[in-house]
């Protein structure tokens, strides 16, 4: 093992829960926050060379994640076209008495339902505790944009959890759905 294999193993391998769990919030799917992991690291591998040493090498794998799982969502596209609207499924009553006492899964959906670039923004500042600083960093966005695109995002989950709070009854107050 060389120098640089060293370093990689030393400086970039201890971030990959991090990295991990970043992905697991991107993709929603254990099987392709794992490729997505795979694919982080075998690019940050590849440029290991362009990295600069003594820099937030966990930022640079951040920032790597997103643009592979950017990529690999435009990829997608090309074959398959999808809705970004998703259908309501009717509901039992049992399901729905269900659903009154988890709201993990509405919330899961909200942010599901959140378009790039709102979701990373969102899963970066709200989940993964990230400045508004080292967001913008790992975006390649100034702050501003990163402030901007979180309250629009914020706005939409409030709208779409607030439909689903007085849908599920707690809520009996009138919700925007401009």
């Amino acid at each position: 093992m060389d120098h640089d294999d060293r370093r990689f193993e030393s400086e970039a391998l201890h971030w990959v829960d991090d990295v991990h769990r970043f992905s697991l919030s991107l993709t929603r799917n254990q099987a392709d926050a794992d490729d997505l992991v795979q694919e982080t690291y075998l690019r940050a591998y590849r440029s290991w060379h362009t990295f600069e040493h003594g820099t937030d090498a966990r930022r640079w794998l951040m920032t790597i994640c997103r643009n592979a799982f950017i990529r690999t969502c435009q990829r997608a596209r090309y074959w398959a076209e999808s809705d970004d609207d998703v259908a309501l499924v009717a509901r039992t009553d049992d399901e729905h008495l269900l659903t009154r006492l988890d709201l993990g899964p509405a919330i899961c959906s909200a942010l599901d339902r959140l378009t790039e670039p709102y979701r990373s923004v969102v899963v970066l500042v709200d989940l993964e505790g990230q400045s508004y600083e080292t967001t913008a960093a790992i975006l390649g966005v100034p702050i501003g944009t990163v402030r901007s695109r979180l309250f629009r995002a914020r706005r939409r989950l409030r709208r779409t959890l607030g439909i689903y709070a007085r849908d599920a009854g707690f809520a009996t107050e009138r919700v925007e759905v401009s």
